[in-house]
């Protein structure tokens, strides 16, 4: 792969899970990571174990937050070259039992919290691409449930939908001004992702994920990093990646 030395990348919630790994792994590959998630504490300790690890409070959900971030990162590295969309939660459970409150959030951080990143970042990511790198990288974090609704997630499957929507769009618009955008959907992950779900449905899920081996969030941090390392005259416009043994 492509160093990223002299890159970089802004990280939403990397305070754990694949946006963690993520955060490590693109330093691993030279980058210089601002890690924007709401968990200080988890971002300190993250920064203080990688050098080049920059750690930013931030809500995606939050325009104001994000803006501070967004302008906190130029000032201080000069630049964004690479946007990882990774910020994200479910809450699943059946329509009819289900809190109005947890669908409002769900878009909010999943669509909306897309939106407010992409949307502050973008001026600096066009930017960036007219540098000798030759090109910027958006990657939006979707997931299986953006190719097919199942009960019981239905609006969390929407959120995802849009991310895919959006990001389809926006690699068309993008493509002249070269910055590259990549959908990566992730199937069964190990993290702290499921810890979210309602507990009558979480037992179901863990029951599924000791019968069949699910992925590392450091696996979906590689697949990230690949799209990001292409060269300047390759996109990696969607990709979806489950456990080999996963079926839907």
């Amino acid at each position: 792969m492509a160093s990223l030395k002299g890159c970089v990348a802004v990280v939403t919630g990397a305070s754990s899970g694949i946006g963690e790994a993520t955060a490590r792994d693109l330093a691993a590959r030279g980058a210089t990571v601002v890690a924007a998630a709401r968990r200080a504490d988890r971002l300190a300790s993250l920064a203080s174990s990688v050098a080049n690890v920059h750690a930013f409070e931030c809500d995606v959900t939050d325009v104001s937050s994000v803006q501070n971030m967004v302008d906190g990162t130029v000032a201080q590295f000069g630049r964004i070259d690479i946007l990882v969309n990774n910020a994200g939660i479910g809450l699943t459970g059946p329509a009819v039992q289900v809190e109005l409150e947890d669908w409002r959030r769900m878009v909010d951080v999943n669509v909306m919290g897309v939106l407010n990143c992409t949307h502050i970042a973008l001026s600096h990511l066009i930017e960036a691409a007219k540098g000798p790198r030759g090109v910027a990288d958006i990657v939006n974090i979707s997931s299986v449930a953006g190719r097919k609704a199942l009960p019981g997630s239905s609006v969390y499957a929407a959120t995802k939908f849009a991310v895919n929507a959006f990001s389809d769009g926006l690699r068309q618009e993008l493509a002249s001004k070269h910055v590259r955008v990549s959908i990566v959907a992730p199937g069964f992950t190990k993290s702290e992702f499921i810890e979210h779900i309602r507990p009558d449905l979480l037992a179901k899920i863990r029951a599924s994920l000791e019968a069949m081996p699910a992925m590392t969030s450091e696996e979906i941090a590689e697949t990230i990093t690949f799209c990001v390392t292409r060269p300047a005259g390759v996109s990696v416009s969607d990709l979806l990646v489950r456990p080999t043994e996963q079926e839907r």
